[in-house]
C-alpha cells in the first residue's frame, strides 16, 4: 500500500504492510519465527545473494515479519523504505554507517536525549567519528558548524526531554544548501504528529519501542528512507554512490536508485552490524501502529490539560510544553506538528534535586521507569537517570537539570493524573 497516497491515515496504520497470508489466509501478520529461508534452486540463492532478485535469505537480513513493519512505517512517514533493527540506539548508528569514515563529523542539536549525546560525544569516537553539539534554535549557528568533512545533521523533531520543536524547515534548508543529509529522529512525534520528509528531512530514525509499539513490552528501531536525495552528487558518501567490493563492483546509488539508502542498511548494515529486529518484536510493533493516532489524540489531549494545570501550580517554576501559548516553540507547533505538541515533557520543580526526587517516590499511578511513549503516565529524574553521564553544563544544555523532571503523559484519565502529581507536590515541596 506504500503506492497509495489517497488512503487516510487511519487506514493506512492498520493495512499498510499487511496482507492476508498467501499460505494460510491469516489476516493478522504472523509470526515468521525462522532464522532461514529455502531456496528455490541454486540459481535463485546466487541471485538473491547477489542482490539481482529481492526475497528472504536469513532473518539477520529480512523477515516477513520484519518487512511489513518496515513497509508499514515507511508508508506512514511517506518514505520510499525502511529499515528495522533492535533499538533506537541501534537505527541511529545504522543511519550513520553508510554516510561515514574516520574522520568525519555530524552537527547535532545540543537538545537530545541523554543517551544520544552519550552515543554522539563518546562512542562514535571509536569508529573515528565526532560529533558537534550546537543550539538548533539558532540557525546561524548550525550553518556554522557544518565543514568539509561534515556528513548529516541530526536533530529530534519533539526534544527529549523537553518537548522543544525543532524548525525543520530552517534546518532542511542548510543542509540542502550544504549538500548533506538531514536525519530527524521522530519518536516523540510519531509520523501522526509529525512528518519530517515533508519538511526536507533525508532519513527519519525512530526508536519503535515508544509510541510507535506504544505498550511498553519491546524494543525496536527504524530508519526511514525519503528517496530523495543524490546521493552520488558529489563523492561524500561513497559507500552509495562508488563500487562495492561485496558485490562485485556494484554501485548502490545507480543500482537502486531512491531506494539505495533502504538496500545498503540491508545488504551491508545489518549483514556486518547485525543489529537485528525479531519478528516477535515486529509483530507486537504492527499491533500497536494499528491504534496509533487513537492514542496520540489522546495523549496529546492529556498532555494539554496537565501542562496547564502545572502551569498555573506554584510549586512548579515552569513547564516546557510546545503546546501552551506560552512556550517559545508554540508558533511552530501548526507549521510542524499541526495534530499537538507530542505527549512528553519537563517541569522544574521549587525545591530542586531533592524536591525532585521526593516527587518522583511519591507518585502513585505514575510509573518511575527509564522509558517514554508508554499508554501509562511515566515520569524520570533525568539528571540523576537518563541524563547522568553528561557534565552539568550538558544536563541544563539538554533541558535536564538538577531541578527537572520529565513527564511522559499517558492515556489514563486526566483528573486522575492532576490529583496524583497534587499529592505528591504536596509531599516533594513542602
Amino acid at each position: 500500500m506504500t503506492d497509495t497516497p489517497h488512503y487516510g491515515f487511519d487506514t493506512l496504520q492498520v493495512h499498510a504492510g499487511a496482507r492476508p497470508d498467501p499460505a494460510t489466509g491469516a489476516r493478522q501478520v504472523p509470526i515468521y519465527q525462522t532464522t532461514a529461508y529455502v531456496f528455490r534452486d541454486a540459481d535463485h540463492a546466487a541471485a538473491l545473494f547477489n542482490l539481482q532478485e529481492v526475497g528472504y535469505i536469513y532473518s539477520r537480513l529480512t523477515n516477513p515479519t520484519v518487512a511489513a513493519l518496515q513497509e508499514r512505517i515507511a508508508t506512514l512517514e511517506g518514505g520510499a523504505g525502511a529499515v528495522c533493527c533492535s533499538s533506537g540506539h541501534a537505527a541511529q548508528i545504522m543511519a550513520l554507517f553508510p554516510l561515514m569514515a574516520p574522520g568525519r563529523n555530524i552537527v547535532a542539536s545540543s537538545r537530545l536525549y541523554g543517551g544520544t549525546v552519550t552515543q554522539f560525544s563518546q562512542t562514535i569516537k571509536r569508529f573515528g567519528w565526532s560529533a558537534k553539539f550546537v543550539d538548533f534554535d539558532d540557525h546561524d549557528a548550525v550553518a556554522a558548524a557544518i565543514d568539509d568533512d561534515t556528513r548529516a545533521v541530526f536533530c529530534e523533531a519533539i526534544a527529549n526531554p523537553g518537548g522543544h520543536i525543532t524548525d525543520l524547515d530552517a534546518i532542511s534548508a542548510i543542509t540542502d544548501a550544504a549538500g548533506i543529509p538531514l536525519i530527524v529522529d521522530n519518536t516523540s512525534a510519531t509520523p501522526y504528529l509529525c512528518r519530517p520528509i515533508e519538511h526536507g528531512a533525508t532519513l527519519v530514525v525512530h526508536s519503535t519501542t515508544k509510541y510507535l509499539t506504544g505498550n511498553g513490552t519491546v524494543t525496536g528501531g527504524c530508519v526511514v528512507d525519503s528517496g530523495k536525495f543524490d546521493w552520488a552528487a558529489n563523492d561524500k558518501f561513497p559507500s552509495l554512490s562508488a563500487p562495492e567490493p561485496a558485490y562485485h563492483g556494484l554501485k548502490f546509488a545507480e543500482t537502486f536508485g531512491p531506494l539505495a539508502f533502504t538496500f545498503h542498511g540491508i545488504a551491508i548494515g545489518l549483514r556486518d552490524l547485525g543489529m537485528t529486529m525479531n519478528p516477535q518484536a515486529a509483530h507486537y510493533t504492527l499491533m500497536g501502529i494499528e491504534t496509533l493516532s487513537l492514542r496520540m489524540d489522546r495523549h496529546v489531549q492529556n498532555a494539554m490539560t496537565i501542562a496547564k494545570w502545572l502551569e498555573n501550580d506554584p510549586r512548579v517554576d515552569y513547564v516546557t510544553y510546545a503546546g501552551l501559548d506560552s512556550s517559545p516553540y508554540a508558533k511552530l507547533v501548526p507549521k510542524i506538528c499541526p495534530k499537538g505538541a507530542g505527549a512528553l515533557f519537563t517541569i522544574a520543580v521549587k525545591g530542586g534535586y531533592d524536591a525532585c526526587v521526593k516527587l518522583v517516590d511519591s507518585l502513585e499511578i505514575f510509573s518511575h521507569v527509564a522509558n517514554l511513549g508508554d499508554t501509562r503516565s511515566l515520569i524520570i529524574h533525568s539528571a540523576s537517570t537518563t541524563h547522568r553521564q553528561l557534565t552539568p553544563e550538558q544536563q541544563i544544555a539538554a533541558g535536564a537539570g538538577p531541578n527537572i523532571v520529565r513527564l511522559s503523559i499517558g492515556i489514563e484519565d486526566a483528573k486522575d493524573l492532576i490529583a496524583d502529581l497534587d499529592q505528591a507536590l504536596a509531599k516533594a515541596v513542602s
